[in-house]
């Protein structure tokens, strides 16, 4: 509770990440547009996620409001329904260019920290908002944005009387005395920066007040993007849903743009997993799948280098320097869901593992003699054989 963070180097990191998650996804297809649900999947880390879609709540709500004049009467029932009918279209045609999109990620990355950070602060920005006469409903709207500390700020909302009058003074002080009755519940720093650094790396030490002189203020140049296949459709995961705009008069109570997916409450994580030992000599592979599933092909019949490729145009592609850097946005998510059944730490843990083998046989080893069998990727053939080309990429 002791240490002082600077909102200046969050905002600074969430600019540089912003900047650096939009080389990777529309480096390659400058023009690219992003819709609602793509918005909700662009990173792993939802709170990013959820916090772009609540800047777009506020850029709807903006909408609706510079639409009212004083020459109309826009309280006409059937004004009204007109109003409500152009809105719920609007909010299914979002359309997003990186110049839009960018700045709403950096924003909500430096937001993501100022949550750990600055708890007042953000509870005063993201929860209260500009509402003159804050509702405990209108409270509980803007709760659905926060996934960090979700159960944190709940308890506060949970502690609240609606029978009470509410005031900004009233509940700014509440909450004052909340946290410091409760920051001992409150997420460490530490767990949130470790989940960013999967995207950019970062240390709490880089946002300290008094820290050392931060990384972050001195702009390295970004490695270029590497050649990468054409990006996979990306499954589904609690695809949102869109839900009827807000009648414009009344204000205090709008519907959301995206009806954020609802989380089950945060869990402790579990140890991370410690890195295998790649000189063991397991069972191989193929004897287990036959044992187990004797119609299903071998996985290890795709490691062997004489299956080559038929054509010079169906051949694995340039050589990449790292596959983690290789790897575009879109193909992360789908190795993710389809290969490490959604658990973005033992990706990341995996990658790091592939990249730091000194040999393709190596890396080969690694993903049949373990990967495939802790994550049984049996009927897994399609994704595998990605993973195998981006590998040869990388020793080519």
């Amino acid at each position: 509770m002791n240490d002082k963070y600077s909102l200046a180097k969050c905002a600074q990191y969430g600019r540089r990440l912003a900047a650096r998650l939009c080389d990777q996804h529309f480096g390659p297809q400058p023009d690219a547009t992003l819709d609602g649900p793509a918005v909700l999947k662009f990173t792993p880390m939802r709170q990013l996620n959820l916090l772009v879609v609540r800047q777009l709540l506020g850029q709807w709500q903006a909408e609706t409001t510079r639409l009212r004049s004083a020459y109309f009467d826009f309280e006409a029932e059937a004004v009204q329904a007109a109003l409500t009918q152009f809105m719920n279209v609007l909010s299914r045609h979002i359309r997003l260019g990186r110049a839009a999109f960018e700045p709403l990620l950096a924003q909500a990355a430096a937001d993501t920290l100022a949550l750990v950070a600055d708890p007042l602060g953000s509870f005063q920005r993201l929860l209260l908002g500009a509402a003159e006469h804050p509702t405990l409903a209108n409270l509980r709207d803007a709760a659905r944005y926060i996934d960090i500390d979700k159960a944190f700020y709940q308890g506060f909302l949970d502690s609240l009387s609606a029978n009470n009058p509410l005031s900004r003074d009233f509940l700014t002080h509440r909450f004052e005395l909340y946290h410091a009755a409760n920051y001992r519940a409150h997420q460490s720093m530490q767990r949130v920066v470790e989940e960013l650094s999967s995207l950019l790396p970062l240390t709490t030490a880089d946002l300290l007040e008094d820290g050392p002189v931060s990384s972050l203020n001195t702009p390295t140049a970004e490695p270029a993007p590497a050649p990468t296949e054409p990006a996979t459709p990306t499954p589904p995961i609690a695809t949102p849903s869109f839900v009827s705009a807000p009648a414009p008069a009344a204000p205090e109570a709008p519907a959301p743009l995206l009806e954020p997916p609802v989380a089950a409450p945060a869990a402790v994580p579990a140890p991370a997993r410690p890195l295998p030992n790649t000189e063991a000599v397991p069972i191989p592979l193929h004897e287990k799948l036959r044992a187990g599933q004797p119609a299903a092909p071998a996985l290890a019949d795709t490691l062997r280098p004489t299956a080559a490729p038929a054509s010079l145009a169906e051949r694995a592609g340039p050589r990449v320097e790292t596959l983690r850097e290789a790897i575009s946005i879109n193909q992360r998510f789908s190795f993710i869901n389809e290969l490490f059944n959604g658990e973005n730490m033992d990706y990341h843990a995996a990658i790091q593992h592939l990249d730091s083998l000194p040999t393709a046989e190596q890396a080969r080893a690694y993903v049949s003699n373990d990967l495939s069998q802790r994550y049984d990727w049996s009927r897994k053939e399609e994704h595998v054989n990605k993973l195998l080309k981006l590998i040869e990429r990388k020793f080519a």
